[in-house]
């Protein structure tokens, strides 16, 4: 770890010891992990303390780990412009867990936290509107839940003779299919019966009639 990260990193271990869990450093950026209900305050001390200044929230994002228990990251990006810094701030929770809302020191949190809540079903307490926001509102579950079938549930279209939306089991025509990924453009080429097939790619001599 640098020299001028180490010192950031001590600076925030000293302030902020009762609530990070871990830190480390990860291609030149420091990530810490804090406690959950913690998470409000740390955020607040390092957008308002003068050594650290991360008045940018760039994103919120969940990660899944079905097998682990919590199974699921919450992540905050921040950044000091400056300090010319990235930092990156993980919280671990669990589908019922309700982890503290950030809406009050950053108002970016809200579209954010809204999105985290819509795709891994993480809930958030204190946020003014939690809605979902990418899918619609008659959506079942959450889609980037690892034990989300890749498929859905449900498929949607505008019904002609109803004029309107209808939902209906996802029914599937075609379940696999096999590609030939040695040449998009060609595939397989086949020769007049009697002679074998060449795979794309492969030289040939042609010779004359």
């Amino acid at each position: 770890m640098k020299q001028a990260l180490q010192d950031f990193c001590d600076h925030l271990m000293v302030a902020m010891s009762d609530h990070v869990l871990s830190s480390c450093e990860e291609k030149g950026e420091l990530i810490l992990t804090v406690n959950q209900n913690s998470i409000v305050r740390v955020l607040n001390f390092l957008r308002d303390d003068s050594a650290c200044q991360f008045k940018v929230l760039i994103d919120i994002c969940g990660v899944d780990y079905p097998e682990r228990d919590p199974r699921f990251e919450v992540v905050y990006q921040l950044l000091s412009p400056a300090q010319n810094q990235r930092l990156m701030v993980k919280v671990r929770a669990n589908a019922d867990t309700l982890v503290p809302s950030a809406t009050g020191i950053f108002s970016s949190a809200g579209w954010f936290e809204r999105e985290v809540w819509d795709l891994f079903g993480i809930s958030f307490s204190g946020h003014p509107d939690l809605r979902r926001i990418l899918t619609d509102y008659g959506f079942e579950g959450h889609p980037l839940r690892k034990d989300f079938p890749l498929t859905g549930h449900v498929e949607v279209h505008y019904d002609d003779e109803q004029k309107r939306v209808v939902y209906k089991p996802v029914k599937l025509v075609q379940e696999f299919r096999s590609f030939d990924f040695l040449s998009p453009w060609e595939g397989i080429q086949q020769l007049p019966p009697g002679d074998e097939k060449i795979e794309a790619g492969e030289e040939t001599e042609v010779g004359e009639p």
